[in-house]
Order: structure tokens, then C-alpha cells, then sequence
């Protein structure tokens, strides 16, 4: 009976701790005196920001110091929402399913890598949301996840931003093509392959539907001659999508692919999809506008491969103007911690003014996410992710001085250590290795199947 009663304590105790362990954690914090950059109501000066519980209670000037809370005087300072990258690979392992051209079945989340120091750079640029994305391998891709940048936690469940919405990652053009089709001699082996591929995936998906549905309608009081359907995870996810439960965000670069996938989802009615990249963007911005939640652009990369070599630095600027939500991403752990200054480039090619082109790594992401009613400007009753800069975001010279989420402060330029690693990576390489037929995140693990790379590989002539 006395054993019994021990090990009930223990596993009580062990039940607690477990459950604080996995409680997400939440600041105070009372910053004074600020030039508030609110994205959504302009700018306030010399104003008081408090936060309670990880949450925006209030904003307004002289407002009385609360007890017990950490105080930051902010004097000429500027104070902006936490930066959100609509597109992103960081903190995962592996980015690339690349064994078929639809995987809708597989997972970042299940991928995450918590101890990712690039999380904590990201957190020194002041981004606090990034989106962890499937790579552009496949024609429809796996399942990505929103994170919050808790940097500290050695469990992968804490960056997970619970709120937001399910996101799936879609591909257009070359990289589905040369995986496939070059590398594997599958379809898609052409921009035509491409859209058949993820038009027999709905219409695969629409069949499975339909077996469920009829399996569930019939009686089930009786016995059951029929052998029901079998489940398939894949196809599930794709339902979803076709239900408008996931939002897609799709790799594209040329103006007739993102054209063509306009119209096959209009076709199945789906309207909950984001372009990503969308060099050629600016060629269909009425289209953008009207069909889709927004493009995801880069500020100014092009020319890296055949496909993107149509494009203009005013791409962001022409949007915006055309009434489509765009956002800046940076597919890069290195542009991610500058993203303010990508966003001032707008302001050089195509005239936007500070509230437009602070809105394209703020508020604007959080709608393509999703998550626009928590995070993406300083609002009372949304969470408290903010940064502060030692003067204008949108200036060559500024550098962010302290990061928080939730209120939590994760960044501080003064106090923190010079070495933020939790653990140290003993494979990591000092300088970035790219492959030579890739130059950005999203093809990551598929260098097997590019023809020529793979050949070599084994000692082969290209």
C-alpha cells in the first residue's frame, strides 16, 4: 500500500512538471515613451506600450508604470511588430519528399529542429513568425508549419504557433519537372505535366470523398456487406484542401503557371491559396488581386536560373498598387535576418510609402497565414511579438536592439551572450555549401535527382 502510495506521488509529481515543461510562456513588459509603429493605425509618438500576460493590453501616452513589471524607456527609439516571413525553410531538417510528385502526406512539424542557432539569428533581425515550409520538389508537396520563434526550448512543440491554420506547399515550372521528369523519367515532364499532375490528384481526391460519403450513408443498422474504403493520408489532405481547411502557398515564377493555377482553382473551388515568389507577378496583379490571398515575393532576386530571368525589382511595388496583399519573404536563413531592409528597398523601386512597405513583412504575411487577427501590427488584445529598432526600421543604418514573443524577450543586443547555440552542431560547415545547380532553400535534399549531378555522383560523365 505504502509503494503504491510513492510511486502515485511520484507520477504525480513528474505529471506536473511535464505539464509546466510544455506551458508555452508569456511576458510582462511596460515599454515607454516609443515611436510606435502600428502598421494598421500610423505612427504614435512618444507613446507607452504594456503588455500583460503575453498579450497587447494597452497602448496610449503617459499611462501609469504598473508594479512588478519590467520596464523598457524606449526614447527615440522605434517600436514595430515582430517581423513574419511567409516563406521559409528554417529549423528543419529535411525539406524535400521527394519520392512522388504529390506527398501531401508528410509533415514539417514532424521535422522541426528546435536547436537551430538560425532561429535565434532570425530573432536579432526581429522576425518573430516564420512560416517552415515544404521544398519546391513536388507538384503538391507536404504539410508546413506557422512558428513562433521561442528560442530557448529544447522541445520542437514550443515554436509551433498553435492558432494558425494548416498551410500545404505547392510547386509550378522547373523543379518539379527536372525531379520528376528529367530526374526520374516520371511525370511531370513538362509545365503541361505539372498541372495534370495536381488536376489527378483533386480528381482522386473528389473519388475518395465520394467512397467515404457513400460508405457513411448507408445503413448502418444492418450488417455491412461492403468492405469500407481504405484510408489514405495523402488523399485525406487533399480533400482538405478542396474543403478549404488548408491554405495553399504555391512555388511559382512565370505569369501563364500562375494564370493556369488560378483557373484550375476556380475550377474546384478553392480559394484559399498564396503564390510564392511570383516573379511574374506584376504580368496578372488584377488576377492576384482578385482570385487568390496574396503573393510572396522576393524584393529583388532573379537570374539564378532560366525561369525567373522576367523580372523587376518593382514587382512588390506594382502589386501593392494593383490591390494585391503582398508579402516579402526571404527562403533564406541569412535574408531572414534583414527582412527590414528588404521591405526599404520597395521604397526605392516604386515609391511606397513606410506604412505600405513596412506592411509587407507585418501585417500583410499574417494574412497569407492566416493569422492576421494575432500577430502583424501593435493592436491592444493581439499577441505582444515586437521589436525595437534604435531608429527607423526602413533606414540603412537600423539595428534592431530587443526582440520579444509572447512578451517574452528573446533578443536583447546589449545583454545577450556572443555564443546563443544550445548545443553545438559538430557537422555543421563554417561556409554555406550550395549545390551547384540550386541556389536557394527550396531544393535542399534533391540533388540525387538531377541527371547530371547524380551521375557524377558515382564517377559518370555528365
Amino acid at each position: 500500500m505504502q509503494t503504491k502510495l510513492i510511486l502515485s506521488v511520484i507520477s504525480t509529481f513528474w505529471f506536473i512538471v511535464v505539464s509546466q515543461a510544455q506551458e508555452i510562456s508569456k511576458g510582462n513588459v511596460f515599454i515607454k515613451n516609443a515611436h510606435v509603429i502600428t502598421i494598421t493605425n500610423g505612427l504614435l509618438e512618444h507613446t507607452d506600450v504594456l503588455v500583460e500576460n503575453g498579450i497587447i493590453s494597452k497602448i496610449g501616452s503617459g499611462l501609469k508604470e504598473p508594479k512588478g513589471v519590467p520596464v523598457i524607456d524606449a526614447s527615440g527609439q522605434f517600436l514595430m511588430p515582430g517581423i513574419i516571413d511567409a516563406h521559409s525553410h528554417l529549423a528543419l531538417e529535411v525539406i524535400n519528399e521527394a519520392s512522388s510528385p504529390i506527398t501531401a502526406e508528410v509533415k514539417m512539424e514532424d521535422v522541426i529542429d528546435p536547436f537551430d542557432v538560425g532561429i535565434y539569428r532570425a530573432l536579432a533581425g526581429g522576425t518573430t513568425v516564420s512560416h517552415a515550409m515544404h521544398g519546391s520538389a513536388n507538384a503538391i508537396g507536404g504539410q508546413n508549419i506557422t512558428l513562433k520563434h521561442r528560442y530557448g526550448t529544447r522541445d520542437p512543440d514550443q515554436l509551433i504557433m498553435k492558432e494558425a491554420p494548416r498551410t500545404i506547399k505547392f510547386a509550378l515550372g522547373e523543379n518539379p519537372i527536372r525531379v520528376h521528369g528529367r530526374g526520374k523519367n516520371l511525370q511531370p515532364r513538362s509545365r503541361m505535366g505539372v498541372e495534370a499532375v495536381i488536376r489527378n490528384g483533386f480528381e482522386e481526391a473528389l473519388q475518395y470523398k465520394a467512397d467515404w460519403e457513400d460508405w457513411n450513408a448507408s445503413d448502418k443498422g444492418k450488417e455491412k456487406q461492403q468492405i469500407p474504403p481504405v484510408y489514405n493520408s495523402r488523399l485525406e489532405t487533399l480533400v482538405d484542401i478542396l474543403e478549404g481547411e488548408i491554405i495553399i502557398h504555391c512555388h511559382s515564377y512565370r505569369a501563364d503557371e500562375i494564370y493556369m493555377l488560378i483557373k484550375v482553382c476556380q475550377e474546384y473551388g478553392i480559394d484559399k491559396i498564396v503564390f510564392s515568389h511570383v516573379n511574374e507577378g506584376f504580368k496578372v496583379a488584377p488576377e492576384l488581386a482578385k482570385y487568390t490571398m496574396g503573393a510572396s515575393v522576393f524584393a529583388d532576386w532573379w537570374a539564378y536560373k532560366f525561369e525567373v530571368y522576367y523580372s523587376t525589382a518593382y514587382n512588390a511595388a506594382i502589386l501593392t498598387k494593383n490591390g494585391v496583399v503582398t508579402s516579402i519573404n526571404s527562403d533564406s536563413d541569412e535574408l531572414i535576418r534583414h527582412l527590414y531592409h528588404e521591405a526599404a528597398k520597395t521604397q526605392r523601386y516604386g515609391g511606397l510609402t513606410d506604412d505600405e512597405a513596412l506592411a509587407l513583412i507585418t501585417i500583410n504575411p499574417a494574412k497569407q497565414l492566416g493569422i492576421d487577427k494575432l500577430v502583424g501590427s501593435i493592436e491592444e488584445g493581439k499577441q505582444a511579438d515586437l521589436v525595437l529598432f534604435d531608429m527607423h526600421p526602413l533606414s540603412i543604418y537600423a539595428i534592431p536592439q530587443m526582440t520579444w514573443v509572447d512578451g517574452v524577450k528573446y533578443f536583447d543586443r546589449e545583454k545577450d551572450a556572443s555564443d546563443q547555440r544550445i548545443k553545438v552542431n559538430p557537422e555543421e560547415t563554417l561556409e554555406p555549401i550550395f549545390l551547384h545547380t540550386e541556389h536557394h532553400n527550396c531544393m535542399r535534399d534533391v540533388d540525387f535527382y538531377f541527371t547530371g549531378f547524380g551521375r557524377n555522383l558515382f564517377g559518370h560523365s555528365h
